[in-house]
């Protein structure tokens, strides 16, 4: 059986931006999404909105309207769960913010693996999901 996959922020954009489908049990995390909303609302072309820049209006919109409303082959996890996971690691990895913790969390939780973008694997977040036992693996850019 195969486990599902957790993608950042910056994977879920670039996914929707070139328009890909997600493979099955693909999930993101409701900062990372909000994250993603945010800078495509706002549209300021930095590394979070600059894919959706590049597009043609008509296309532009039709995948900040998927991203706002989030894809049905995307996920949110069960935040229910996923909050007391959050507490726990809180404890042992201080030095990690939020967004981060809610990832690390959220992977522990859903047993997912995690699919980082070469940004997000030069943080912090590779050395916690190695402390934690969580499979990672980074995803270029198409």
């Amino acid at each position: 059986m195969s486990r599902g996959l957790l993608i950042d922020d910056r994977i879920l954009v670039d996914g929707l931006a070139s328009g890909r489908d997600f493979a099955d049990k693909c999930t993101t995390t409701p900062l990372w999404h909000y994250r993603a909303c945010r800078a495509a609302v706002l549209g300021v072309g930095g590394q979070l909105s600059g894919p959706f820049l590049r597009l043609d209006l008509a296309r532009q919109r039709t995948a900040i309207r998927e991203l706002l409303r989030l894809r049905s082959d995307v996920a949110l996890p069960d935040m229910r769960l996923v909050v007391p996971a959050m507490a726990r690691l809180a404890e042992r990895h201080e030095r990690l913010n939020v967004m981060n913790i809610q990832a690390v969390a959220t992977a522990e939780v859903h047993q997912l693996d995690v699919a980082l973008s070469p940004k997000a694997a030069a943080g912090v977040l590779p050395g916690v999901l190695d402390e934690e036992d969580i499979r990672w693996s980074v995803v270029e850019s198409p």
